[in-house]
């Protein structure tokens, strides 16, 4: 199970923080203001699918993506194709991320940026405003209700967004309980790590109007996007095909649907 496995190493490590939480929330309320990300993908939607273009190193699954990846330069080209928003992966033992990475994308373009980890305690909350980042992911898989409940109103105190991950019907009254406004239905088992296209179908028509929804994983293609575009998506978020296509920008650009 990769899920519990990365959960597991992240819990241990957030154990394992000493520092203190009430010094680091009044730094974090310091730094940068935010971009925007939910309103950049909402503006963006309504001519076109949305594009969270993913710099992505590794996987789980499928191993080194991209071992030549250069961050600024990924960035700029999703940039030259169109992307609305960039996620960075930023955990380093099964993904190869960094914050560094993150810092990098965010400097080197003027688009909003995801923090894409495994968020796991209100410090993790915090280091994500610390970078900079613009966004916040919280997976419902991976955390009680009290949990998604008190990160999501500290991420929106920060001036975060926050995308809210699920899997199925369950996971959907839990995010809409904790008052989530952007919602991602990722495609992709994390338990298997298989795809399923019509989780994200289904999931579409059970959102209210005013979530901004996302589908996440197993997005390879112009149909695949259209399909979700049909289906009521906002925004795309994809990696694997995109840090592994032979023309970066061509392929975000055709996302575009």
């Amino acid at each position: 199970m990769y899920l519990d496995k990365i959960l597991a190493k992240h819990r241990e490590t957030a154990i394992a923080d000493t520092r203190n939480l009430d010094e680091l929330v009044s730094k974090a309320k310091k730094s940068s203001p935010s971009r925007g990300f939910t309103d950049k993908l909402r503006k963006d939607s309504v001519k076109k699918m949305a594009v969270i273009a993913e710099i992505k190193r590794r996987s789980p699954s499928r191993g080194v993506l991209n071992e030549n990846l250069q961050v600024s330069v990924t960035a700029e080209q999703y940039r030259r194709g169109g992307a609305s928003c960039i996620s960075v992966l930023t955990d380093a033992e099964f993904f190869g991320g960094s914050r560094s990475d993150l810092e990098g994308a965010r400097s080197a373009v003027d688009l909003p940026v995801l923090r894409k980890d495994f968020t796991v305690s209100p410090k993790d909350v915090c280091d994500a405003k610390l970078m900079n980042a613009d966004c916040v992911l919280l997976i419902v898989a991976a955390l009680n209700k009290s949990e998604l409940a008190e990160f999501h109103g500290l991420a929106t105190e920060l001036g975060l967004d926050v995308l809210v991950e699920i899997h199925d019907e369950t996971e959907l009254e839990i995010a809409l309980e904790i008052k989530a406004s952007l919602i991602g239905v990722n495609q992709r088992d994390l338990k298997t790590f298989e795809v399923d296209h019509r989780r994200a179908v289904r999931m579409a028509r059970m959102m209210p109007a005013n979530v901004v929804r996302v589908a996440e994983s197993g997005v390879k293609t112009r149909a695949d996007a259209q399909s979700l575009r049909d289906a009521g998506y906002h925004a795309v978020l994809v990696g694997e095909s995109l840090v592994t296509s032979e023309d970066i920008v061509k392929s975000v650009s055709e996302l575009g649907v």
